[in-house]
């Protein structure tokens, strides 16, 4: 056991983070595991919104939260997306700007 008052202090930091940080990392494994079983849209995002957290906490490297999320993403179920009629399709011609020309010095 820590003697320092520093020491003591540090340890009783160190045991809340644990207990933060184990809660955040079940968390993050049951909403993969139910997401991965039910395979709707509504779970998948609750996974992941989980998942950039815990990255962002420093729990899990960011490049396993990006292998979680694609994985998840391919499994889930497609939402219906509206189609959109498009009658026209209409260009728009972008004019550059006019440069401003300095002024010449006459040399004598």
């Amino acid at each position: 056991m820590p003697v320092i008052k520093s020491a003591i202090k540090k340890l009783r930091q160190d045991k809340k983070r644990e207990k933060a940080n184990d809660a955040l990392r079940d968390s993050l494994k049951n909403a993969v595991r139910s997401a991965k079983k039910t395979k709707t849209g509504k779970s998948v995002a609750k996974a992941v919104a989980i998942i950039d957290k815990a990255a962002k906490q420093n729990i899990i490297h960011g490049n396993k939260a990006s292998r979680l999320k694609s994985s998840l993403n391919k499994i889930a179920k497609p939402v219906s997306v509206k189609k959109i009629d498009v009658k026209e399709n209409k260009t728009v011609k972008k004019v550059a700007p006019k440069k401003k020309t300095s002024p010449k010095k006459s040399s004598k």
